[in-house]
């Protein structure tokens, strides 16, 4: 299994250099997009994120994702899907847990993607993927996939395999971040007019869905697309990440709902070099066990049944089970296309000290946060993980830049809610001596910041060339 591993990785995962990297430029009104080399860097976030859109804001047919295509990069950035169905109505006690392991080979066929390993509890069963992860649940299935999967296209397999079971569908939701590199994706992933396009109008689905498209965040930065068809009734038990009622005061630490249907996700870009070099199989010969306890991976969940594998030359996937709960980690380390995601449907009151601790094991420059939930999942909460105005890591601070919400107005008595929050790296309250400066990306940083933390003069090797070669001196 591990050459199959490394077999897929190998192709996937190259390398690239800063200079490669081309950015689209809004020509006209009209919609007419014109390529070239940005070698005018200003200091600004000038990144592969960037966004133009090529008409009014107001209309999702005329703007799109538009940074071009760079051969050798990986969209580190996930797809995520979840798909829910009425508990108690499968005709089989196990629900989506009894299909047959080639019924799960054609979901993952239908996302050009394949199962690498699995680890199971009474709960869950988790499957690592050669691009990301699979969640199956009696209930629920949680699919999420990075590269150029194309995880709509699973959604019909899926729903065919539930219908031979008897199970009801009440929730379908799917989501991403805006891309990288969106012309490398195959159809219908190339811009989200296209995928809310497909879902409206494929034959099998169109009828069946009926969803609504949201995005949350700024539109010139990193920002997040949703699709949600909900097809709830009040009747209907329960509802989508809704936690029951309990005796124990809802902000209280010992407070245990009965289900777990909660998320928070962690999405990281620019992760400190030394970070990102642990996940290079030459600077960790003994695989993903040894990615896991090096990197500090194996803290962030503890108790946990840990699942992992690591890719050749670089990258790294983690599933990990704790009773219903579920942890999953992806890294793509390249420095072009630097990115680690860490996700979980842990109930807890606060996720400030998890998401401090993910931090500190990553080191990232940049992050966002994005949370799902009801009004009375949100209720049980000390605070929500996006409403920090700043997350200290003890070895820098992260200032929240960008906050957005949505309600997502349900069938049931309470609305859906979504949140998103974006955190930039402060490099002035970066700890340590010179030479940990090496650890920032300085792609990322203004000529102030770089005055800031003394790099006028005194330079890590390696920092001036890579910083001369976005146009900086």
């Amino acid at each position: 299994m591990q050459s199959d591993i490394c077999a897929i990785a190998s192709e996937r995962r190259p390398a690239v250099s800063f200079e490669d990297i081309r950015f689209h430029e809004n020509e006209s009104s009209s919609g007419k997009l014109n390529s070239n080399l940005d070698t005018n860097w200003d200091g600004k976030d000038c990144n592969c994120t960037h966004i133009v859109y090529s008409g009014p804001l107001n209309d999702p047919a005329t703007y799109s994702e538009t940074p071009e295509y760079v051969s050798g990069t990986f969209e580190g950035p996930e797809k995520t899907m979840e798909v829910q169905f009425q508990k108690g109505s499968s005709t089989n006690p196990m629900g989506l847990r009894s299909l047959a392991r080639s019924q799960l080979d054609s979901i993952c066929a239908a996302a050009r993607c394949t199962i690498l390993s699995k680890t199971s509890n009474r709960h869950c069963d988790a499957y690592v993927l050669s691009e990301s992860s699979l969640f199956v649940y009696k209930h629920k299935l949680i699919m999420k996939t990075c590269g150029t999967t194309t995880l709509l296209r699973c959604i019909g397999t899926i729903l065919s395999y539930a219908d031979e079971l008897g199970m009801d569908l009440t929730w379908l939701c799917y989501s991403r971040k805006n891309l990288f590199f969106p012309t490398a994706q195959q159809w219908p992933h190339s811009s989200f007019d296209d995928e809310t396009r497909y879902l409206d109008s494929h034959e099998k689905l169109q009828n069946r869905l009926k969803g609504v498209g949201y995005i949350l965040g700024p539109l010139t930065g990193d920002h997040w697309y949703v699709y949600v068809a909900n097809h709830e009734v009040e009747e209907a038990v329960p509802k989508m990440l809704a936690l029951p009622s309990s005796t124990v005061p809802k902000h209280s630490s010992t407070y245990v709902p009965q289900f777990n249907e909660r998320s928070v996700n962690i999405m990281m870009f620019d992760m400190a070099p030394s970070v990102a070099a642990q996940f290079f199989i030459a600077n960790t010969p003994g695989g993903g066990k040894e990615m896991t306890r090096v990197s500090g991976i194996d803290t962030l969940c503890p108790g946990a049944t840990i699942d992992e594998a690591h890719f050749t030359p670089c990258g790294y996937s983690m599933n990990a089970l704790l009773h219903d709960a579920y942890y999953t980690i992806h890294v793509t380390p390249e420095a072009a296309c630097s990115y680690a995601s860490f996700e979980t449907n842990a109930v807890l009151p606060s996720y400030s000290a998890l998401i401090r601790n993910v931090l500190r094991v990553f080191r990232p420059n940049r992050f966002l946060i994005t949370t799902f939930g009801d009004e009375e999942a949100f209720e049980h909460l000390v605070e929500l993980p996006t409403s920090p105005r700043l997350f200290d890591t003890g070895t820098g601070v992260y200032h929240r830049t960008s906050l957005a919400s949505s309600s997502m107005d349900a069938a049931s008595n309470a609305d859906m809610l979504s949140y998103m929050a974006n955190y930039k790296l402060d490099v002035t309250s970066i700890k340590g001596s010179v030479c940990d400066v090496q650890d920032i990306n300085v792609a990322s940083l203004t000529p102030a910041q770089l005055q800031s933390i003394g790099m006028r003069q005194k330079w890590c090797p390696g920092m001036r060339l890579r910083t001369k070669s976005l146009g900086q001196f």
